[in-house]
């Protein structure tokens, strides 16, 4: 069963409502003359007053100079990471020639030992030069050196014992 009111009906209970609402308007911090709500809400066409426009000229200020000094720390970080990059490379360096300078010292060190010796060997004349060189002449002969044939022996010496 459907009940379909009429526009009668519905005005009624628009006026019904309405009074209520006149009769107990609605409080709790919110006050109901004249407007439809009225509190203290925070309007554009406000003006400003000499405190809040400091705070926000100080806000803009601080954020500026943090904006600056975090570009400032990337920039410096940049830097000195491509230093440190540079020093790991001048280090790896610095090893290889190091490496290489060892084994030079070493070669040195080998062809100076051969060098004292031969100072030492030249100083106390270990080894001394001939003082006369004498020529000979080759004898030209076309005789052959006899050899000995050596002939098998055939017979066993039996030692006796053991």
């Amino acid at each position: 069963m459907v009940i379909l009111n009429t526009t009668e009906e519905i005005r009624r209970e628009h006026q019904i409502i309405q009074s209520r609402y006149a009769q107990k308007p609605i409080k709790g911090g919110i006050e109901t003359t004249g407007r439809l709500v009225e509190g203290s809400f925070y309007q554009n066409n406000k003006p400003m007053t000499v405190k809040t426009m400091i705070t926000r000229r100080i806000n803009k200020s601080l954020c500026g100079f943090l904006m600056i000094t975090i570009a400032i720390t990337f920039v410096s970080y940049y830097i000195a990471m491509t230093y440190e990059a540079k020093l790991n490379n001048l280090d790896n360096e610095i090893v290889r020639i190091n490496t290489e300078n060892q084994d030079l010292q070493a070669e040195l060190d080998r062809f100076k030992s051969f060098n004292n010796v031969d100072d030492r060997i030249s100083k106390f004349n270990l080894l001394q030069k001939a003082d006369k060189v004498i020529e000979v002449t080759a004898l030209n002969t076309n005789e052959t050196p006899k050899t000995e044939k050596k002939v098998p022996h055939n017979g066993f010496n039996w030692v006796i014992g053991y």
